[in-house]
């Protein structure tokens, strides 16, 4: 399994972003996709998450409401939008898969991608 984020941008404080992950390697449907973050103090932080029907999403409180998590199934891809965006949410952003929620809740998997950076300007 491959997974490969892309739209990571600067942008101002209050914009949006776009956050793309594409899989591949395996049957994309038997995962749940899971977003992460690693900011300015070097700690990986969890975002949210979307199941593998793409019907429930769950978010870390800080992003709730600003954030969305969807997935496209039959394009083996899954998107973070980001809206009103703030200094604090820069940093490389990952996407992840696993079979199970509650592993990927905690980021116990083996499955990660590369990253994308984003920075948001004051």
């Amino acid at each position: 399994v491959d997974l490969v984020e892309s739209g990571g941008a600067v942008v101002r404080a209050g914009g949006s972003l776009r956050l793309s992950c594409s899989f591949s390697g395996g049957s994309f449907s038997d995962y749940v996709i899971g977003w992460f973050r690693l900011g300015s103090g070097n700690e990986r932080e969890f975002v949210g998450t979307v199941s593998k029907t793409g019907v429930s999403t769950f978010y870390e409180d800080s992003v709730k409401g600003r954030f969305t998590i969807s997935r496209d199934n039959a394009k083996n891809m899954a998107y973070l939008q980001t809206n009103s965006l703030l200094p604090v949410d820069t940093g490389v952003y990952y996407c992840a898969a696993d079979a199970t929620f509650s592993c990927l809740r905690v980021g116990v998997t083996r499955l990660w991608g590369r990253g994308t950076q984003v920075t948001v300007d004051s």
